[in-house]
């Protein structure tokens, strides 16, 4: 496969090689990650469901202030009632509890109820669509149809993510533009939306090629990718280009804090685990205290756990802890070598080269 820098989505979306940097959500994207991945010929990625319609539009022109490549954001699609919980104090109030102990153990107060818990997901749509970047990206679903045809209307390229074949012909038949098939070796939120998530674990190298032979748009292979062999291994595969979480969230570009970063390149990358407790939905990351103690516990829906444990972690950053709070990693954390984005891209490209070109 001597063109494998050659696909259908390299010449969609403009790119040299056809690499996507992972978005990441709850604060972990950077606009430098994002730039330093454009410029390198790839496709840098923000995960933008955290932010309002503000917080969108600013971090789309300080992404252009930094490079005229394409570049993508993420949203999360609703589900449930997670865009606007019916939440009572009294149920806030026995959610935040269980966290007690923890905050107590840091020397931190217990958090009030906000007035919301994620910005309103018409509002991000809205001003995606204002900020018009090359591609809008979805996870937990296909959007509506309108939102699809908007897109089309206005030049964005749209991408969706499935954990199983059902959920790629899904996406297909929504009118999304290309996919990401997505093994369960992959970091953060298993992203199922036809089945509850424990029931799609299947790893890349069975669902990428079923999911090349049950649809005709491009399809991105994620999980499990962290150097040339796996990108090789994808484009054999079928995959017409790879998404990389785990590799790119270790760069020091990323939005990460320097003590997850750290534990991404420790021996304990190597014990990840699939759970709920830190946000509601299943999730994969390094095993740690928080996770080892949650285990048949109650926890709240998302994104009610999401915030809770959000201000917890961040209590527990303040004091140098890692025992407290989500560590997303994926399954391939210990191939890790490169720090820097730039410099990954290269290690990226050479070793997929020395495979394939």
């Amino acid at each position: 496969m001597a063109g494998w820098k050659h696909s259908t989505v390299s010449q969609r979306l403009g790119l040299r090689v056809p690499i996507v940097q992972g978005p990441f959500g709850g604060g972990l994207s950077s606009v430098a990650l994002v730039a330093a991945v454009s410029e390198a010929g790839g496709l840098g990625s923000f995960g933008a469901h955290h932010l309002d319609g503000d917080g969108i539009l600013r971090v789309s022109a300080d992404i252009r202030a930094q490079t005229a490549k394409p570049f993508a954001l993420n949203l999360w699609v609703p589900f449930e009632d997670s865009d606007d919980p019916q939440l009572s104090a009294a149920e806030f109030t026995t959610h935040r509890d269980r966290l007690a102990p923890y905050f107590k153990e840091l020397g931190a107060d217990l958090p009030a109820q906000p007035a919301r818990f994620m910005p309103r997901y018409a509002e991000q749509v809205e001003a995606i669509w204002q900020a018009r970047p090359a591609v809008l990206s979805f996870v937990f679903g296909a959007p509506a149809p309108a939102v699809v045809d908007r897109c089309r209307e206005l030049g964005i390229v749209t991408i969706g993510a499935a954990t199983t074949v059902d959920e790629a012909i899904a996406l297909e038949a929504a009118g999304l533009d290309m996919l990401v098939a997505t093994g369960f070796e992959a970091g953060g939120h298993r992203v199922a939306f036809l089945q509850q998530p424990e029931r799609g674990l299947t790893g890349l190298f069975a669902l990428l090629p079923q999911v090349r032979d049950a649809v005709r748009i491009p399809v991105i292979a994620a999980g499990g990718i962290a150097d040339g062999r796996g990108i090789a291994a994808a484009r054999l595969l079928g995959a017409d280009a790879v998404q990389i979480g785990t590799a790119f969230l270790a760069c020091e570009e990323s939005g990460t804090h320097a003590l997850h970063r750290e534990a991404l390149f420790s021996p304990a990358a190597r014990h990840t685990e699939l759970t709920r407790a830190f946000s509601g939905r299943l999730a994969r990351g390094i095993r740690n205290r928080f996770v080892e103690e949650s285990r048949g516990q109650a926890v709240a829906p998302y994104p009610v756990q999401n915030w809770l444990t959000g201000q917890l972690k961040k209590a527990a950053q303040a004091a140098g802890r890692t025992d407290l709070g989500s560590l997303w990693c994926g399954q391939a954390a210990p191939l890790l070598k490169e720090r820097h984005a730039t410099a990954l891209m290269q290690q990226l490209e050479q070793e997929t080269d020395a495979l394939l070109g």
